[in-house]
């Protein structure tokens, strides 16, 4: 028999909460994995298995040994000086020491460092059998779990996610004894809860999957999500129409049903004249179905719904899924035809009573704010003013809705709908809906005029507002969401090529603030309080806070598409108008940096920056062409002028990896002039000459980026 077998645990539970289950799952095989590593137990950690169903939490973990593997320990004891006393006897210290660790004082050894020396006690430890450690790494892996809600049951003291009924712990085809949650551990599992209700006995850990599958129970969750898929597009072809399975619905079906089963069910064609968002919303939040399009990418009357069950009459089935999909439809139709009769903008008023947040007024404070902001942005780029501001007017008003109050996640999609009914413009309509883009990672930025500029006016007053109120995310804690702000707004910018400098921005979104002071941390005890500062300090120190966030967002965001820090902070060390610019900077400098001649003109750039730095600002003023010795330091000086000449019209139209490729040109003379030139030399009009020649030289390297930072290889 091999000394190493695989180990299978399974806690079997009643129904466990589907959207926890496959964290759950990955968090207990952790747990497993990492006691078994700490205890020294040979395993196969690397190929864990992860397996699940709504009743059971299991861990398969491959090549585990049968003990602990022996170690060798050392205990130290006292010092040399303190173990004999002056006529050499052992003192009672030393013979203490032998005693605890069960030897004679003979059998201690002695140990020499730099401070001193000691008795000490050597020894090989033998490892403990995995079986007698077992429940004590179960019982840590459990202990850590994210459960935030546990469970208590019967008269128990004990709670976990949900109440549990069974435990199989196999070490190969052995059974290891524990008891978790009052429950004895054995070999027996159980299958499908009306397929296969008696239990189902597992002979060796490695057969785990096939024996449940035999039992009508897919453990494996990939096995399970596969077959989802399989039966929904099976049902979909019986349709006519394509199903959608978002991968989200995909986890919550898989993680509900144990032997899943699609049946193809339809609703009464009326309620197509609901705005299909809201039926396809409740559809998949609300009863876990899946609907079916056509051909255009319209709802159409079909849905399916998934049976944990394949039952001999699947038409009852059918009758029960549309039965309970009817009512939630009528309250939809019912919240849409009466949402109707009022229109939109007649909404404004019920803003003034919705507290957006305590300091900063109602909702309706802030969407006149968002509306002054959405002037000021479509006149700066060309579009209507008027309709900007009619769409910032309307953006919030679909709040006090019923179809919003019943499904929050409609917000903007409802607006859009009433808006278009009701007679509003259809771009402005459009942009109720589209300025909350984009809604989560990956998602596109919005394409309408109007709705660009109301997204951007949104997320200014948002920042600004918070912000200026002293609630800006600190750790993991963000409640007004203004990382996704901020960087929503920065790919607005850039993404929809919006020339617009964001400074001034955030200058203009704190002006129309209402008067609001961030929380003072306390004074300690003495402490003298911090000097006042005047309003307009504030402001500046608010805006340079605001852009400090949202570059710090906007580095991960390049960083995904593969620009290094030192890129990103080449550009940022410059001035840059608009994130537009930045972007077309940042873009030059990634095509710049992978050049041969990059890694020598960076290095050159700190150097003449470091002579600079050193020269206190003695560089200042024309270079005297008399002055100039002929060789390496004219050539230079002729380059340099013939650079400039050219590059000026190129950065003036922000044509930067031109005006890149041209700096790349003046590596050969920057090279030959400082092998062959000195700068800091005696003569103090030739020091001041050269340190011109550099100084220009480094205002031409900074027309794009502070080349020196880049750090190429």
């Amino acid at each position: 028999m091999s000394e190493h077998r695989s180990l299978l645990i399974e806690i079997g539970c009643e129904e466990l909460p589907p959207k926890a289950l496959d964290e759950l799952t990955r968090a207990f095989a952790t747990g497993v994995c990492e006691g078994l590593t700490r205890r020294g137990i040979a395993a196969d950690v690397a190929n864990v298995k992860m397996y699940n169903s709504p009743r059971r939490l299991a861990v398969l973990v491959p090549g585990v040994g049968q003990a602990q593997a022996d170690q060798a320990t050392e205990r130290r004891g006292p010092a040399l000086s303190a173990g004999v006393d002056a006529s050499g006897e052992p003192t009672k210290a030393l013979l203490g020491f032998a005693s605890s660790c069960g030897v004679a004082v003979d059998r201690l050894e002695k140990l020499e460092t730099e401070k001193g020396g000691w008795f000490v006690h050597r020894a090989q430890q033998k490892g403990r059998p995995t079986a007698e450690l077992m429940q004590e790494i179960i019982a840590e892996a459990l202990k850590v779990l994210p459960i935030p809600k546990p469970m208590r049951w019967g008269d128990h003291d004990f709670a976990f996610v949900r109440p549990v009924h069974w435990l199989v712990i196999l070490h190969g085809d052995c059974v290891i004894d524990a008891e978790i949650f009052g429950i004895t551990s054995g070999r027996e599992s159980r299958g499908h809860r009306f397929h296969h209700p008696q239990p189902v006995p597992i002979s060796n850990a490695d057969i785990y999957v096939d024996a449940l599958r035999a039992a009508k129970v897919l453990a494996d969750p990939s096995e399970r999500r596969q077959r989802v898929r399989a039966e929904v597009e099976r049902a979909g072809h019986d349709t006519g129409g394509a199903p959608r399975l978002r991968d989200e619905l995909l986890d919550e079906i898989a993680n509900l049903t144990e032997w899943p089963v699609a049946i193809d069910c339809a609703f009464d064609r009326g309620f197509l004249a609901v705005p299909q968002e809201a039926l396809i919303t409740t559809m998949e939040t609300n009863q876990k179905f899946v609907p079916v399009f056509d051909a255009n990418g319209k709802l159409t009357e079909h849905f399916i719904g998934v049976a944990n069950i394949r039952s001999n009459d699947p038409g009852e089935i059918r009758k029960g899924y549309e039965r309970v999909i009817r009512p939630r439809f009528a309250d939809a139709k019912f919240f849409y035809d009466e949402d109707l009769k009022t229109p939109l903008v007649a909404q404004q008023e019920a803003l003034k009573s919705v507290t957006y947040q305590q300091q900063l007024g109602s909702v309706w404070d802030k969407c006149v704010r968002v509306a002054e902001l959405s002037r000021v942005i479509a006149n700066r780029v060309g579009a209507d003013a008027a309709l900007a501001t009619r769409a910032a007017a309307l953006s919030k008003c679909d709040l006090m809705t019923r179809m919003v109050g019943e499904f929050p996640e409609l917000q903007g999609v409802m607006g859009r709908y009433y808006a278009a009914a009701q007679g509003e413009d259809p771009e402005v309509a459009e942009a109720l809906d589209e300025f909350y883009k984009p809604r989560f990672a990956g998602d596109d930025v919005a394409k309408g005029k109007f709705a660009r500029v109301l997204a951007v006016a949104e997320r200014l007053d948002t920042l600004a507002g918070i912000f200026a109120v002293g609630q800006k995310p600190s750790g993991n804690k963000d409640p007004f969401a203004l990382r996704r702000a901020a960087l929503g707004l920065a790919r607005t910018l850039i993404e929809a090529g919006m020339e617009l400098d964001l400074e001034a921005l955030l200058r203009e979104a704190v002006e129309l603030l209402p008067a609001v002071r961030a929380p003072q941390p306390p004074s300690r005890g003495g402490a003298a309080a911090p000097a006042a500062t005047s309003p307009s300090d504030e402001k500046y120190s608010l805006v340079k806070d605001l852009l400090d966030f949202v570059f710090e967002r906007l580095r991960s965001y390049y960083a995904e598409r593969g620009f290094g820090s030192d890129q990103f902070d080449a550009v940022r060390a410059v001035e840059t108008d608009t994130l537009t610019d930045f972007d077309r900077r940042l873009a030059a400098v990634g095509k710049f940096a992978v050049l041969a001649d990059a890694q020598a003109l960076a290095a050159a750039n700190k150097r003449i920056g470091n002579i600079l730095r050193q020269a206190d600002g003695a560089g200042a003023g024309r270079v005297d062409t008399g002055l100039l010795d002929a060789g390496a330091e004219t050539e230079l000086h002729r380059a340099v002028e013939t650079a400039a000449a050219a590059i000026a019209p190129l950065v003036e139209q922000g044509r930067y990896i031109e005006t890149l490729g041209l700096l790349a040109n003046l590596r050969a003379p920057v090279d030959r002039y400082f092998d062959d030139v000195m700068v800091m030399v005696d003569d103090r009009a030739t020091r001041q000459n050269r340190l011109a020649l550099l100084s220009q030289l480094r205002r031409m390297f900074l027309y794009v980026a502070d080349i020196s930072l880049l750090q190429v290889p």
